[in-house]
């Protein structure tokens, strides 16, 4: 087996096993680094967005290569590298506890701990959700999570090595940080957010079509998941995240979407999939359903990795 398809499984092993590092986590340091230099370079221009973007995700790309270099000659150094790059970026085992725990707290009725808890899911305002609707948020979150946590990393890794897995981190961090539409990144975040759209593109189809395939570990067809992604999926503002989350919708017989409501204003969303809204029971096969995926997903991107050169 080729040292990346190693390197891959042993780090999706790792990040099953471990979770995210407890102290000094890579991304955190880098998503430090990013607000402070945010801070510093912002202005409400596109042109200075898009070289703040380009500094943060070339300089971490850049590591990647000179790291791969330094231990080229190393069968065990190769494998080694990717394995620790690749449980620094994943994010499964924390999406699927997360999402878990707060399907605990919502079945125990506690909605002031659920509500404490959906900030570490997404950026949505719990303050108004009710049980159900908390739940749907947290939701649509594992779907998109699945394949920006997961997915996409892994194709990355598997076709680009540690570098890509290093700057696809990187890409989607900044999106998270800047690339929404409050009114102070509107403009500087829209290289960010664009850059995460073109690296998201494939990932985040493979990500749909494993979820239609995965559809019977949580009781779900998958016909019905592929149907509610070739009719939603487009209607979603989102052209990564929709595919996705209808293919979910559809695996789980749901229908996600409506309104919508951030720090920075409220969207209402289209309805993606049919069946009744989600409730607190549908949670937790939502996680389930991610972590079929993410088995799924390290198995594809190990195969990939074996045939692609390196």
């Amino acid at each position: 087996m080729r040292a990346r398809a190693l390197g891959l499984l042993l780090g999706v092993a790792a990040d099953a096993v471990f979770g995210d590092p407890r102290r000094g986590h890579p991304v955190a340091l880098f998503g430090s680094a990013a607000g402070r230099l945010e801070r510093a370079w912002w202005a409400d221009s596109r042109p200075r967005g898009a070289a703040y973007c380009s500094v943060l995700v070339g300089g971490v790309v850049g590591g990647g290569v000179v790291a791969e270099r330094a231990v080229a000659r190393s069968w065990s150094g190769r494998v080694l590298l990717t394995a620790a790059a690749t449980w620094v970026v994943l994010g499964g085992r924390s999406l699927a506890g997360e999402g878990s725990a707060l399907a605990a707290e919502l079945t125990a009725d506690d909605l002031t701990a659920a509500r404490r808890r959906l900030p570490s899911l997404c950026g949505r305002d719990p303050s108004s959700l009710d049980a159900d609707g908390l739940a749907r948020a947290a939701l649509e979150s594992v779907a998109e999570n699945t394949s920006d946590a997961v997915v996409a990393p892994l194709v990355w890794g598997a076709v680009a090595g540690v570098p890509g897995l290093l700057g696809y981190r990187a890409a989607n961090t900044l999106d998270a940080m800047v690339g929404h539409l409050s009114a102070r990144h509107r403009r500087f975040g829209w290289a960010s957010a664009r850059v995460d759209d073109v690296l998201n593109g494939v990932p985040a189809r493979l990500a749909a079509f494993l979820t239609a395939g995965a559809a019977p570990a949580v009781g779900g067809r998958p016909a019905r998941a592929l149907a509610a992604w070739r009719a939603d999926a487009a209607r979603h503002p989102s052209p990564n995240a929709g595919p996705v989350e209808a293919a979910f919708a559809g695996a789980l017989g749901r229908r996600l979407g409506g309104r919508t409501v951030y720090p920075y204003g409220v969207q209402e969303r289209p309805t993606l999939g049919s069946g009744p809204a989600p409730g607190v029971a549908d949670l937790a096969r939502a996680v389930r359903l991610s972590r079929v995926v993410t088995g799924a997903s390290a198995v594809v991107a190990a195969g990939v990795a074996a045939v692609v050169p390196a």
